[in-house]
C-alpha cells in the first residue's frame, strides 16, 4: 500500500507533473529523475522529492516503494537526476524504512509524517557530486 492514494498519483501524472517538470529541476527539495523501464526499455522522467545525503542523495517515496519508477531504478541499479540545474548520475539504490524520518529536516519530517511516508531511496552519486548531509538513518529494506 502506498502512503498517498493511487488516485492522487494518477491525477498528479496528468496534471501536476506537467507543471513540476518545468520547475522541479530548479527548486530546493525537488528534482527530475530519469529512469529506464525494466520491460519496455523506455526512458521516463518523473518529479521527485530529493535531499542530499552522505555520498549522494535520498528520495522520499511519497507513493511508496512499489511505484513503477522505484522498481525500475532498483532493477537498473541507478538513474539520473536533474537537480538544481545539474545532471547527476546515481547508482547503488537502497530502500530505507524509517517511520520516524530521522534523516529529514524538521519541517520535511512533519510533512512526510502527515503523508505517512516512512520509506526513502538512498543512492550514491556516481561522479564528483558526493552529496552532503547528516547520517543515513533508517534500516535497509530489499
Amino acid at each position: 500500500m502506498s502512503p498517498l492514494p493511487r488516485a492522487l498519483a494518477c491525477a498528479n501524472k496528468h496534471l501536476l507533473n506537467r507543471v513540476m517538470r518545468r520547475v522541479a529541476p530548479h527548486l530546493p527539495g525537488f528534482a527530475l529523475l530519469t529512469h529506464t523501464g525494466r520491460r519496455s526499455g523506455t526512458s521516463r522522467t518523473v518529479p521527485v522529492n530529493i535531499f542530499r545525503a552522505p555520498g549522494g542523495y535520498r528520495i522520499a517515496l511519497t507513493y511508496g516503494a512499489d511505484a513503477d519508477w522505484v522498481r525500475n531504478v532498483l532493477a537498473a541499479g541507478g538513474c539520473t537526476v536533474l537537480v538544481r540545474g545539474r545532471q547527476v548520475a546515481l547508482t547503488d539504490p537502497v530502500l530505507r524504512h524509517d517511520p520516524g524520518r530521522s534523516w529529514a529536516p524538521p519541517v520535511v519530517r512533519q510533512i512526510l509524517g502527515l503523508a505517512r511516508v516512512p520509506d526513502s531511496l538512498v543512492l550514491r552519486a556516481a561522479g564528483p557530486d558526493d552529496g552532503a548531509g547528516s547520517g543515513d538513518g533508517g534500516t535497509a529494506r530489499r
